[in-house]
């Protein structure tokens, strides 16, 4: 079971995911942060496009 976890929390997909619920936590339970809806919607989709972007590779990776 550790390994699973030790998988998990190295994954770029994983801490990208939690940077992005980081974001739309705070500015829901926040909504001062400086930060306003379209500028987050534009860092959530760059982190979906990394999100992606990564998963492509790591399948790719695995035709080799």
């Amino acid at each position: 079971m550790t390994d699973k976890w030790k998988l998990l929390f190295s994954s770029r997909k994983f801490w990208a995911t939690v940077v992005g619920l980081v974001f739309l936590i705070v500015k829901t339970w926040a909504p001062d942060f400086p930060l306003d809806a379209d500028q987050i919607a534009g860092i959530l989709a760059i982190l979906v496009s990394y999100i992606l972007g990564t998963a492509l590779e790591d399948g790719l990776r695995g035709l080799k």
